[in-house]
């Protein structure tokens, strides 16, 4: 009865949408003209523009990332409906929820994250600095037949600007109330006749915004330098060669929680005793081949990439020592440490067929091979501070090691896929791609025996005990599109995406059993969602009005949730056997004068646990779930003078009630975000303040079984320069 409640709301939803779309034009036709250029998306694998494209796509230009100061993904995902961004703990865990599908500590990532033609193969890389970025598309909804394992909710593809024929440059200078300052520039042109380069970078070094009362500093002080440098050579007709390189450094400080009742709960200040450490370095690179003709184009992508983070700081309860809770029953308190280390490779190897038939189609391999190791623990506070631990226990007498868990793994999987495209006529078309992913991984417990855990009942683990398991599946999705006239586009499917399992740390499961949590194992199952979707795209023949809407419904099986185990001081995944998730995505833009562009938009998301094994927990929402999001922004450009514009933008969001765990023993009311800038430009520099937060929503960012909540960023502003030659 529900499905079928569902359906005809989706159905009402569509076709409102389709009268309205149709009726709005008349009124329309008065306003001015509006600019001749469209987005160009290639969410789909193949170039299209944005409301051609049969996907729930949400995509942003240079000229919108410029006039919404996007420099992170936080921005771009706060501007996004049914996509929100958790950010927590430390720079590597920041979880991407979309449509329902959600990420945690350690987990593979929702979502698959392409940059420049190259997916991310770890996830703690995406939360980093977005600079000198071409355009940005968030596609939403399973992505597996074109993506692979993880685009499972969908995928995120970020193209930085390519190398320029002329010499050209842009710096970027800034200050905001941290008290902190920003500098980005990127300089690009030809070396010779058939080679251009690109280079750019960006430094941020501010004190920080979240006060810690105890220490009297802010706990969130970042210094991040970015670099990336980017070859483009065309050696003989047809054949380009891309070689790309990138660094990231950031240091900044992690593990400042509060523990309460209630995620509302925001009193608390953060008062812990060792200001800790959060230390990320990363490499990439990647030489990319592409070769072109009547037959088509064939490319190759061939990428390396290193990641080392390190953390470290209080541990639970995150008070200072005499106030903290295993003083006031053990006489001593911990702290903490975590050392992760991946190192990876990925290859792809792609044919297309030419673009401009009616039946297109791609074929391609895809491999990729991980290493990680990864070691937490807790060390005893003397109120020394708190080192880092890497790979063996702490033998420093001012930090003694009090528990200790260390694996590596050595991953390796490969794929194959195709996907065709037939353009039946000019008012229909049928899109349609299978990929086969195999995830192949060995685990390797290196905890010393000393730190094992020894559950009674449950067999005991040995160090350079070797676990493996193979996680695979089908990955299909059909797409019918049909354009009953030009300016609508109406479409629907079904897909399959698929998400790898992983280990937990050696001994965990027998641990969680020992303390009575249900759904945590030593082996996490992969997850796989099949998700049936409906949408409509409409625009006025002058482009001054663009409505997109679509409706979903996902059945997922083995959905993530986190469990943090206090008796090993362990961060664990969990699966939900099964779970039902429905919703939709409804976005407007309006253009009524030239100049003046106003967006909305409105996401939906209802999750509803059907199995688990505790059955007090069926019925509940999926964890970091909010039940909608709702975006309106305002963006205004005026000239002043001749050469002079007045820029004005206002972007507001509200996140819906948010449940944070399978329990749902807290949810986290709506929260009010507005942003706004204002300068003023000409086509060689510009002068903008900015605000985040403008009016200093207080709120926390999450909230973690256990009762830890992180402070979200409070009201951030500043002003800025740049100039361009």
């Amino acid at each position: 009865m529900t499905n079928r409640i569902f359906v005809r709301s989706a159905i009402r939803l569509l076709a409102g949408s389709a009268l309205a779309a149709l009726a709005l034009p008349v009124a329309a036709q008065t306003a001015a003209t509006a600019d001749s250029g469209e987005i160009i998306v290639t969410a789909t694998r193949r170039a299209d523009t944005l409301q051609n494209t049969p996907a729930a796509i949400t995509a942003f230009n240079a000229a919108a990332i410029q006039s919404a100061g996007i420099e992170r993904p936080s921005d771009f995902i706060g501007l996004t409906s049914n996509v929100n961004l958790v950010e927590t703990q430390n720079a590597g865990n920041a979880f991407v929820i979309i449509r329902g599908i959600t990420q945690a500590r350690n987990s593979e990532p929702s979502v698959a994250v392409i940059v420049d033609g190259i997916q991310q193969v770890n996830p703690a890389q995406f939360n980093q600095e977005l600079f000198d970025v071409e355009q940005i598309e968030v596609l939403k909804g399973p992505q597996g037949g074109l993506y692979g394992r993880n685009a499972i909710g969908g995928a995120i593809i970020i193209r930085s600007k390519a190398p320029t024929d002329e010499l050209s440059g842009k710096f970027t200078a800034g200050i905001d109330n941290g008290f902190g300052y920003y500098v980005r520039g990127n300089l690009s042109g030809p070396i010779g006749k058939d080679l251009k380069f690109r280079v750019a970078g960006s430094w941020y070094d501010t004190d920080g915004f979240i006060q810690n009362t105890f220490l009297n500093e802010k706990a969130d002080p970042i210094k991040d330098l970015n670099l990336r440098a980017n070859l483009l050579w065309n050696p003989a007709a047809g054949l380009d060669v891309d070689f790309r390189l990138a660094y990231s450094n950031l240091q900044t400080q992690a593990l400042y929680f509060n523990i309460v009742n209630d995620v509302n709960d925001t009193s608390l200040p953060v008062r812990v005793n060792n200001r800790g450490q959060n230390d990320r370095e990363m490499w990439s690179g990647a030489v990319k081949l592409k070769y072109s003709g009547d037959f088509g184009t064939v490319s190759n992508v061939l990428a390396y990439d290193s990641l080392t983070e390190i953390l470290t700081g209080d541990a639970f309860n995150f008070l200072p020592i005499p106030e903290s809770l295993f003083f006031q029953f053990f006489g001593f308190d911990l702290n903490q440490s975590q050392f992760l280390k991946v190192d990876a490779w990925s290859n792809e190897l792609r044919y297309e067929s030419p673009a401009d038939k009616p039946l297109q189609f791609t074929v391609g391999t895809y491999m990729v091979g991980t290493k990680r190791y990864i070691s937490t623990g807790n060390m005893i506070d003397t109120g020394a501070g708190v080192f880092p631990v890497y790979t063996t226990p702490s033998t420093n007498p001012l930090n003694p090691q009090f528990s200790f868990l260390a694996d590596s793994q050595d991953n390796f999987a490969w794929a194959v896929f195709g996907n065709t495209s037939w353009k039946i006529n000019e008012q229909l078309r049928i899109d349609a791609s299978l990929r086969y992913d195999r995830d192949t991984r060995k685990n390797t417990t290196l905890t010393p025996t000393a730190f094992l855990p020894n559950v009674p009942g449950f067999p005991q683990g040995v160090t350079g005990e070797l676990r493996r398991r193979s996680f695979q599946s089908w990955q299909p999705k059909v797409t019918l599109t049909w354009k009953p006239i030009d300016n609508i586009t109406l479409y629907g499917g079904w897909s399959r995406g698929f998400r790898s399992g992983g280990f937990n740390q050696t001994g965990v499961g027998a641990v969680a059993a020992s303390n009575g949590i249900v759904g945590v194992n030593d082996i996490f199952n992969a997850e796989v969602a099949e998700t049936f979707e409906a949408g409509i795209k409409t625009q006025t023949s002058d482009k001054l009005l663009t409505f997109n809407a679509a409706a979903f419904s996902t059945r997922t099986e083995n959905s993530y949730f986190f469990v943090f185990l206090a008796a090993n001081s362990t961060q664990n995944l969990g699966n939900v056997p099964l779970a039902q998730i429905k919703g939709f995505e409804a976005e407007l833009n309006l253009r009524p004068v030239k100049g003046l562009d106003i967006s909305a938009g409105l996401g939906y998301t209802d999750s509803n646990i059907k199995q688990f094994g505790n059955p007090a927990y069926i019925g509940n929402e999926l964890p970091l779930i909010s039940r909608y999001t709702l975006n309106a922004g305002i963006n205004y450009v005026t000239p002043i003078t001749d050469d002079v514009d007045l820029n004005a933008r206002v972007d507001y969001r509200r996140i819906g009630r948010t449940w944070w765990d399978v329990e749902n023993s807290t949810s986290r009311n709506p929260v009010n975000i507005v942003d706004a800038r204002l300068g003023v430009s000409t086509k060689r520099w510009s002068v903008t303040a900015f605000s985040q937060n403008l009016f200093n929503e207080i709120y926390n960012a999450e909230f973690s079984p256990g009762g830890f909540v992180f402070k979200a960023r409070p009201r951030r502003y500043g002003i800025e320069a740049s100039f361009n030659f």
